[in-house]
């Protein structure tokens, strides 16, 4: 089986335009609906990366990420922010909570499979 992914979505139909564009991966793919389903799969799956939105319920994107970038679990996985929060003081937040990548929606397939090729 190949490399395991966390996708943190909480919006069906985005997460059917997620699963679409990787869906021709050998990737296990795991999910999450909201910020603490998020942070508890991905201390007990260690999964080797995380494909996380920021607007959640219950924690955030940006906390699940700074919760998950300073525990020393889960400190490695890799995380890939796939949000519509697309403007820069967004990016940076993100990116200063710990975040390996940030990507926009909609996004592009190849995009997203090019970001997560740098990692997995």
């Amino acid at each position: 089986m190949g490399k395991t992914i966390l996708v943190v979505e909480d919006s069906p139909t985005e997460l059917s335009l997620i699963k679409q564009a990787i869906q021709t991966k050998n990737y296990n793919l795991i999910y999450a609906v909201d910020g603490e389903e998020a942070i508890a799969k991905a201390t007990k799956d260690l999964p080797d990366l995380i494909l996380l939105d920021v607007v959640l319920p219950k924690k955030n994107g940006f906390q699940v990420c700074r919760q998950l970038k300073t525990a020393a679990q889960t400190k490695n996985i890799k995380i890939i922010m796939l949000t519509s929060k697309n403007q820069e003081s967004d990016k940076f937040w993100g990116m200063k909570q710990g975040a390996d990548e940030y990507l926009t929606k909609p996004f592009k397939g190849d995009d997203l499979l090019k970001a997560i090729a740098k990692f997995i």
